[in-house]
């Protein structure tokens, strides 16, 4: 399955910058990968550049008052997804205020990671290591042990 993971912006900071890129090429191991850094001087701006982004895919929005996964449920997730023939899907961090009502209308899940709030740079990580560790549960490999 292709994943495409949208952000708005790109980590800053060194450490989050490094823990991406690590992840990003661990989870190419697994899936079709495609990032897109989009931007906008607004909310909406920012809004819709994501929707543009996303295309056809299903659009999977990181939203504080989503559903939130265990990384076994994520897992399960993801493969039905993909035994329900979805192609794509696509996955986007909103900036500072988060993503417009009209977005969250159009997407096909909101997800939280939990009720913690973090900042962009270590959101974006945490993503891209929880699909990592999904695919690695998907597989039957050990990481998730760990």
């Amino acid at each position: 399955m292709r994943l495409h993971l949208i952000t708005v912006g790109e980590p800053k900071l060194a450490y989050a910058r490094s823990g991406w890129d690590e992840y990003e090429k661990r989870l190419r191991r697994y899936h079709k990968l495609q990032v897109s850094r989009v931007s906008g001087k607004t909310q909406q701006a920012e809004s819709e550049a994501v929707l543009k982004a996303a295309g056809k895919s299903l659009l999977i929005l990181l939203d504080p008052r989503g559903k939130q996964f265990s990384s076994e449920n994520l897992s399960e997730y993801l493969d039905a997804q993909a035994l329900g023939g979805h192609g794509e899907l696509a996955f986007a961090i909103g900036g500072p205020d988060g993503h417009t009502d009209e977005l969250r209308s159009r997407a096909h899940l909101l997800w939280s990671l939990g009720e913690l709030t973090l900042p962009h740079d270590l959101a974006m990580l945490v993503l891209v290591e929880a699909l990592y560790r999904a695919a690695t549960i998907s597989a039957g490999e050990p990481y998730h042990r760990g």
